[in-house]
């Protein structure tokens, strides 16, 4: 009998990984309330308990103590894309400077500063109700794998150096005494970026929302809106909420308003986690300031280390379904957890023989212009945030208060902002859509290997469109 042949090093890595989020994974999971048993009012319904409608349900307690506040969450809260993701919570509200000096040049101080505002706000709230969420303020590098990437890091850090931000550009050797790759060419590091665990934050705030007296009830999806009278009435499968004032932070799941249905698309992103790496392979890599990395590229890769030294690598793959399919057949793909695993073991060659512990997939809500957008409907009864393309840690928390300005109708900084009163382009209806979505990513893949955007791009960029998680 002839010896089995060994098994590759990339699928002896993946061999017993568990097909679940890691950052659910974790005992400190709260259990489960009720769901919504019978009719009720309240002065704001909030639909979502990820992190928009946690911060919102959260923002408008501290505004209005009095305030009556529910919040109706389709599943668990923070079960879906707020525990799901990488735990980057970044400063940007645009998804980058480029995105914003793009599309809203003259607003550009102004949201760097409310982006700096907001990332301490959502650093002292969780100090301040002592949220266990892993939060370590240790900034990012943004790494160049690619000779052309170079020099769109040295332009980018000239930026944010004009604009009066802190922003160090690393040489190779720099970079690679920070987290030993050979992959690194340069590296620009952030560092007002904070790292921490995602799905503990959204239960630190879900606990925080009840401690202020909001009630939620999880496993209750809402069906539909109405008007009766002056209130809103939402239907869930047992009984309905009556309101005079709804925020939707309903993100990529289906849009309760048919205006919205393809201002965003699900895309998805798939991610691995390593087991805890052994004390030989923790010196390989180096990595003492522990921050977040993400790569320059169009189809990037992010990663971190966890509290107990895992390491978190996911991204590349952004994965849209034809008809903008997003079920439990989506959920895990084997051909994304293989290329991530090869990689890892390209950008650390050293971890030969790790061990991926978990491995996942999710959805994000993505719009054409790559970050949140907002709107009101129902005679500005609801007003509804959603967009976030990946970049929401912390943006749903500034999407949180500009949501209850907007609802409130008050007039502020924030709803001043032509961010906020600009709608993006939504996307075309099938098949256009796809055939659109898949130009788009052959051509970044293209991009990515030659440093020269094609026509396409050129001209998705002339009309402000965009793809991307």
């Amino acid at each position: 009998m002839s010896a089995q042949a060994p098994a590759s090093p990339v699928r002896a890595a993946l061999a017993g990984a568990r097909r679940m989020p890691y950052w659910l994974d974790d005992l400190a999971r709260p259990e489960p309330v009720p769901p919504l048993g019978a009719d009720t009012s309240a002065d704001l319904l909030v639909v979502g308990g990820g992190y928009t409608g946690l911060w919102t349900a959260l923002r408008a307690k501290e505004r209005a103590p009095a305030r009556d506040v529910v919040v109706l969450e389709a599943g668990r809260c923070g079960g879906a894309a707020s525990g799901r993701n990488g735990g980057f919570a970044e400063p940007s509200l645009t998804h980058g400077l480029a995105n914003a000096m793009a599309r809203w040049p003259d607003e550009v101080p102004t949201l760097l500063r409310m982006g700096t505002d907001n990332i301490d706000g959502l650093v002292d709230t969780v100090a301040r109700h002592g949220i266990d969420c892993g939060l370590e303020r240790t900034g990012e590098l943004v790494v160049a794998t690619r000779a052309h990437e170079v020099a769109g890091l040295v332009e980018e850090v000239a930026h944010l150096r004009a604009l009066g931000k802190d922003a160090d550009l690393l040489d190779a050797a720099a970079a690679q005494q920070r987290v030993a790759s050979p992959t690194y060419l340069a590296a620009q590091r952030n560092p007002e970026v904070v790292m921490l665990e995602p799905a503990r934050l959204a239960w630190g705030l879900r606990r925080v929302c009840l401690e202020l007296g909001v009630r939620i009830h999880e496993d209750s999806a809402v069906s539909g809106l109405g008007v009766r009278g002056r209130a809103v009435v939402a239907r869930t499968e047992r009984a309905t909420v009556r309101a005079d004032r709804v925020v939707l932070g309903t993100n990529a799941s289906r849009p309760l308003l048919r205006r919205l249905r393809l201002m965003s698309v699900p895309v998805h992103d798939y991610t691995i986690v390593t087991e805890p790496l052994d004390p030989a392979q923790r010196q390989a890599i180096g990595w003492a300031g522990r921050e977040g990395v993400s790569d320059a590229g169009n189809l990037f890769h992010y990663y971190r280390l966890t509290r107990d030294d895992r390491l978190l690598f996911g991204g590349y793959d952004a994965v849209y379904h034809y008809g903008s399919r997003a079920d439990a057949r989506t959920e895990h793909r084997e051909t994304s957890y293989t290329l991530l695993v090869e990689h890892l073991l390209q950008t650390f060659p050293q971890l030969g023989g790790v061990r991926i512990g978990h491995c996942w997939g999710g959805v994000i809500d993505t719009c054409t212009r790559f970050c949140c957008f907002w709107g009101t409907a129902m005679s500005g009864r609801v007003a509804y945030a959603l967009g976030f393309t990946g970049l929401g840690v912390a943006a749903t928390r500034f999407a949180a208060d500009t949501a209850l300005d907007l609802v409130d109708g008050l007039d502020t900084e924030r709803t001043a902002l032509r961010m906020v009163r600009e709608t993006p382009m939504p996307f075309p209806p099938e098949p256009v859509r796809w055939v659109g979505i898949e130009a788009t990513v052959r051509s970044k893949q293209r991009a990515d290997r030659t440093g020269r955007d094609n026509l396409w791009l050129k001209a998705m960029d002339k009309l402000g469109l965009g793809f991307d998680s």
